[in-house]
């Protein structure tokens, strides 16, 4: 009997030899070639994670970033970071200056209210037509992130919480089967990520954004197309109020309100370059 060195490859498959020689045998394939696993640039898992820092709030709004600092914690060179720089330039999470490197972005008041008064049409349009397209086993999907998200409120995981949170509102939004409300939404809501997570610093209206999720769920369920997208553009009411008062009373980052006093003191992350 010939061993395992001996296999031919054959239309892709390798099969051993010796089992082609008895009709008996189940011809088993010991390798099966595939479509190549996709390597995502290194950039773009670059830009994620910074996503997620200015999400966050370990990059705040108006800091300067510093390349050396942000290379030696992400653990590469500055040619990936600087092309995630330039992603999320375009994405309009930083500013690029010549001279001063990359900046994250801050918003004014009212780039807020202007910011979320378009980002409440398009969670309730995105509601309303999700209500209408859904598939049962979307239902089941979202139902399950919900749960996860309850877990995580249950343990104060706020990072956790806000990623299940995140995940079930554009799972709404692709409910829709609409793209062209798909690339839009994503544009907007990207800009304000880090406001609608730092909306749960107040316990009570993370309590009250929780109970608005579980209207949604039930109104995706029933398929009422006028009480999800009620419930929706509620929900974004209410934390633009949440964002807006906090900012107003100072609660938030100084360097929330572009041109605050204290913009352009330095911190960690900042460059002294």
């Amino acid at each position: 009997m010939q061993n395992l060195s001996d296999a031919t490859l054959f239309d892709g498959v390798f099969f051993a030899d010796c089992m082609q020689t008895d009709p008996s045998l189940s011809i088993a394939p010991a390798f099966r070639s595939t479509t190549p696993i996709a390597r995502r640039p290194l950039h773009e898992e670059v830009a994620d994670r910074l996503r997620e820092l200015i999400t966050e709030g370990v990059l705040e709004p108006g800091a300067r970033l510093n390349e050396r600092v942000l290379c030696e914690q992400l653990q590469v060179s500055r040619t990936p970071l600087r092309e995630a720089f330039k992603v999320l330039a375009a994405e309009r999470l930083l500013e690029l200056h010549p001279n001063r490197g990359a900046i994250v972005c801050a918003l004014s008041l009212e780039d807020v209210a202007n910011l979320f008064e378009v980002m409440t049409a398009l969670e309730g349009l995105s509601g309303e037509l999700a209500a209408m397209r859904r598939t049962a086993a979307e239902v089941d999907e979202i139902r399950a992130l919900h749960f996860e998200m309850l877990a995580a409120h249950a343990r104060r995981d706020l990072p956790a919480y806000y990623r299940h949170n995140r995940a079930i509102h554009e799972a709404i939004n692709r409910c829709a089967r609409n793209p062209v409300l798909a690339e839009t939404y994503d544009s907007v809501n990207l800009r304000i990520q880090n406001l609608r997570f730092r909306s749960n610093f107040n316990q009570a209206k993370w309590d009250a954004a929780v109970a608005e999720h579980g209207v949604m769920v039930e109104a995706l369920a029933r398929g009422d197309a006028a009480a999800l997208r009620a419930v929706l553009e509620r929900h974004l009411r209410n934390k633009r109020d949440a964002v807006l008062d906090e900012l107003r009373a100072g609660s938030l980052s100084a360097n929330a309100v572009r041109g605050s006093a204290g913009a352009g003191s330095r911190r960690p992350n900042e460059s002294t370059e």
